[in-house]
């Protein structure tokens, strides 16, 4: 059975998304909380912290929900439970806003603007051990006076060239938002040669994790390097 707890101070909102969940999940059990350290209490309900991680499945949590003191919150769960896979929830689009998210350890970004669709699509993927960036905000330029942040490696083009064809097109898709599994379909291989391709990937980009290689490659032109041969 799955365990998700959503954490977010609008009780419509809350209700929307456990809805959401239930359409897509038969065996699951969902708990509420509408503060952080409700969200804490019970997240953390012992002094085991082997038991507790393997206690929840998911946690959404709300950026600005009270407690939460920006992204401090999401540093809070994250040093409590940092095998706990947790996706942020906000009004907030801000591009910067959602890489920061992203980099503090965030699985994936709802922005409550998402249609129920785009939520089911987000929290499948974190289930499935991808993350979710939505795709209109990976496909935003960086704006001319931002800085980059220092988690997001820049990639050399001798970095590339060190990429077989089938890892170019793994990366390339990558920066569409696509699963493994997604992927693995588009490219006709199995989904454990794409979590290969993946991990080889981010080693030869100097990548610390998927978020970071899909920031860094978003940008890229693939073109050249996937002509045909």
């Amino acid at each position: 059975m799955l365990k998700i707890l959503v954490a977010d101070d609008h009780p419509l909102f809350r209700d929307a998304i456990i809805s959401v969940i239930r359409e897509h999940h038969a065996d699951v059990y969902t708990a509420e909380a509408d503060d952080l350290p409700a969200a804490l209490t019970a997240l953390l309900p012992s002094e085991d912290a082997l038991k507790r991680m393997e206690d929840w499945d998911l946690l959404l949590l709300d950026l600005n929900m009270p407690g939460m003191d920006g992204l401090n919150g999401l540093i809070q769960v994250r040093n409590a439970l940092p095998e706990l896979a947790v996706i942020m929830v906000s009004a907030e689009i801000e591009r910067q806003t959602i890489l920061q998210a992203m980099n503090f350890g965030a699985a994936g970004y709802i922005p409550k603007s998402s249609s129920r669709a785009q939520m089911a699509d987000a929290i499948e993927k974190v289930l499935a051990g991808n993350v979710y960036v939505p795709a209109d905000i990976l496909r935003q330029t960086t704006a001319p006076n931002t800085v980059p942040s220092a988690a997001t490696p820049h990639i050399q083009q001798e970095a590339l060239q060190s990429l077989t064809r089938k890892q170019l097109q793994v990366l390339a898709r990558m920066t569409r938002g696509e699963s493994n599994k997604q992927i693995a379909n588009h490219l006709n291989i199995a989904e454990t040669t794409v979590k290969t391709h993946v991990s080889a990937i981010l080693r030869q980009l100097g990548a610390q994790n998927r978020v970071q290689a899909i920031l860094a490659a978003k940008q890229l032109d693939f073109t050249p390097y996937l002509r045909p041969q």
